[in-house]
């Protein structure tokens, strides 16, 4: 675990490193992968049926078993304590009303010059949601991905996930249906992508894949990218804390450690300007170790990647944090707006003392499918935006192609493309004899 200071005359070398730190040290399994897609782009259903078997430990009898039926779906619903479906129903309720909250308006100008001009918003036709399915299973990721699509009009959305020895999560399935997915496939792993890509006899294609998975699901991902689109290729989680000596130093050992425990690659930071206070916040980082069901996980990340800086003050710790560009960021200050205000580049801001990122993965609203490895500088957040796509118009009158089009005659001619400038002159020279 790094601890830095502003102070020192060799940060700069330091803080640098801490920003080329290379979390994402999987083994490159392209060549494994390409030759999953192959099989599935050659042999579909069987293709599927025999990888399913190879990966997940579990004989499909037929492409059938693959598909989870509606009585399975509501078997799985019926055993979930009415406790947990209410609060996968307050989740689910809180992402939806925030993405809807963000549909865009068409535009429409008439335009007084004879040329009208307008944008109009679709939705995407299929999309694909990859559901994790291994280590852990995340049925607010599931909610995450699927609410936003249905929220933009996706009129499918199938969803795929691998079933380690044949096991079905209840609670994934709950989060399926409250988020109105019926389509489910017993699927995983680089096998699962290029169906969704490629189509197979049983799967139809779709036009956008996204949700998280491992290093096979990430590296599928970026293979079909073209064919399809994508959310994006998502790294290993991170968190940057900014806080004070006014804060408890249990709940930012804590807020540190809620990253941590993601997975050994994860990172946590903390920003400060007292030195004691960032003492107190490792001494207890340490102490709740000790209790954590995923310590090992939580101990290896924060020791290999974990990092503590001091600064002299807030102005500093903003350039910083732009420079970290982090998927999280939390700002546990007096005035957080204020400094927020400073912040470029964040794939989302929790402001406050009683605000920890764990009600962001959860009920908050906003999208926990977030941009990592500093990739917020120049990309955002999972939203309906994902899900949409805009089409441009353009319908000239008579006397608006006379207004513009000789200007666009004269550029076509400057590009050399002659029959560029004589669609719109024929017309002009139409409407020049019939005057």
């Amino acid at each position: 675990m790094e601890i830095l200071s502003t102070a020192q005359a060799d940060f700069e070398p330091r803080f640098q490193a801490l920003l080329d730190d290379a979390r994402e040290t999987t083994a490159r399994v392209d060549g494994a992968v390409s030759a999953i897609i192959g099989e599935v782009r050659a042999e579909g259903d069987a293709a599927l049926l025999r990888l399913t078997s190879r990966f997940d430990g579990w004989a499909p009898e037929g492409v059938a078993a693959l598909r989870v039926t509606p009585q399975q779906i509501d078997a799985a619903v019926a055993s979930i304590e009415p406790g947990l479906m209410q609060a996968l129903d307050t989740a689910a309720t809180r992402i939806e009303a925030f993405h809807r909250a963000q549909l865009p308006a068409d535009i429409d100008l008439p335009g007084t010059d004879g040329v009208a001009l307008g944008m109009r918003w679709n939705a995407l036709d299929a999309v694909g949601l990859y559901v994790p399915g291994g280590k852990a299973a995340y049925p607010s990721s599931v909610l995450m991905n699927a609410l936003p699509a249905r929220v933009a009009g996706v009129e499918r959305v199938a969803m795929v996930v691998p079933t380690p020895g044949g096991a079905l999560n209840p609670l994934v399935l709950a989060a399926a249906k409250r988020a109105g997915v019926a389509e489910i496939w017993r699927v995983g792993g680089a096998q699962a992508v290029a169906a969704l890509a490629w189509g197979t006899e049983s799967i139809a294609p779709v036009d956008r894949i996204v949700g998280p998975g491992n290093a096979y699901v990430a590296e599928a991902k970026r293979q079909v990218f073209g064919r399809v689109g994508i959310d994006s290729i998502a790294g290993p989680s991170e968190v940057l804390v900014l806080a004070d000596a006014r804060n408890d130093p249990a709940h930012v050992a804590m807020d540190l450690l809620a990253q941590a425990e993601h997975d050994e690659a994860a990172q946590s930071i903390l920003i400060t300007d007292d030195a004691a206070f960032a003492e107190a916040v490792i001494r207890e980082v340490e102490k709740a170790l000790t209790t954590l069901p995923r310590r090992a996980i939580a101990g290896e990340s924060w020791a290999r990647h974990g990092a503590v800086i001091l600064v002299r003050d807030w102005d500093e710790a903003c350039a910083l944090a732009n420079r970290l560009a982090p998927e999280h960021l939390q700002i546990m200050l007096d005035d957080p707006r204020a400094v927020f205000g400073k912040i470029r580049h964040a794939g989302a801001a929790f402001l406050g003392r009683h605000t920890p990122e764990a009600i962001g993965d959860y009920v908050a609203g906003p999208n926990h499918v977030l941009p990592t490895g500093r990739s917020s500088r120049f990309s955002s957040g999972l939203s309906v935006f994902d899900f949409l796509k805009r089409t441009t118009w353009v319908q000239a009158e008579p006397h608006g192609l006379r207004a513009i089009g000789p200007a666009a005659v004269l550029l076509a001619e400057a590009e050399g493309l002659g029959a560029h400038g004589a669609s719109v002159q024929i017309r002009l020279d139409e409407m020049q004899l019939r005057r």
